[in-house]
């Protein structure tokens, strides 16, 4: 059998200007973000937004995204991670401890406000955005390969990952969820794109986003090993549980925002 791929942990920081490191999770996670921001001001035009009004949106999705996004990693992370630690530490997302979930709800609110304030129409603007979050998700998962999180159980499977000894994995060969992650997001990318030239009414990409996206993220929770709580008699992840509730979410909008409907969703 074919040894495990290794990634270098210490590999984290791209660079350091002084004193200051620049990590490649951070980078990616950028990188992800203008991608789909682009992409998705392109995508707008052929619905009549405006791309300068996407670009202008960007500031209050990452607001809003990396709020969400922390809000929820402190708050399920708070006794293993910042118990003991410094108040400041919980700023810290340089280290990582962005939970995707959190982002989306974060990006959502400030997608809707945004909408409000400019007269948008709201699912038009969702259905525009919905292609390129899988894709930002790609670059993200990416960056948590460089960043070690997000790890699998341990495998002897020819594509496993090891991290070095002093990781939590031990240096253990275990599955590169983060990769099966990107993986999918990529390909969920491209039917979303392909979809929204032919998509029948407003919210319905968003919609089949939500669906496919909790879909996927529930089956490749069942690879994660970085939980250290389990719930439903011990094989359900909190991610798991809450890709249930998104798939609940798009089931309903997907109800709500039915063609019979389609004059009160724009």
């Amino acid at each position: 059998m074919p040894p495990a791929a290794r990634v270098r942990y210490v590999d984290q920081v791209a660079f350091r200007v002084g004193s200051w490191s620049v990590h490649w999770y951070g980078i990616l996670v950028a990188t992800g973000f203008l991608a789909g921001l682009w992409t998705a001001s392109r995508r707008g035009l052929r619905d009549g937004l405006p791309g300068e009004l996407i670009a202008d949106l960007g500031v209050w999705l990452m607001i809003g995204g990396i709020v969400g996004a922390r809000v929820h990693h402190v708050v399920a992370y708070c006794q293993e991670e910042f118990a003991g630690q410094p108040w400041w530490e919980i700023f810290a997302i340089h280290h990582g401890g962005l939970v995707f979930y959190g982002g989306l709800l974060g990006a959502s609110l400030a997608t809707v406000f945004y909408a409000r304030a400019k007269r948008l129409p709201l699912w038009r603007l969702a259905d525009a955005l919905a292609p390129s979050i899988p894709l930002g998700q790609a670059f993200g998962r990416l960056g948590c390969v460089f960043n070690g999180c997000c790890y699998g159980w341990p495998t002897g499977l020819p594509w496993a990952i090891r991290y070095p000894a002093d990781h939590v994995t031990h240096g253990a060969g275990v599955h590169p969820t983060p990769l099966y992650e990107a993986l999918a997001n990529l390909v969920l990318y491209g039917a979303l794109a392909w979809l929204y030239r032919r998509r029948q009414h407003p919210g319905q990409v968003f919609v089949l986003y939500l669906l496919s996206y909790g879909g996927l993220r529930f089956a490749v929770e069942f690879f994660r090993g970085d939980y250290s709580a389990r719930y439903l008699g011990g094989w359900a992840t909190p991610g798991q549980l809450v890709s249930l509730l998104v798939v609940g979410v798009g089931l309903w909008l997907r109800w709500r925002l039915r063609p019979a409907r389609a004059s009160d969703a724009t």
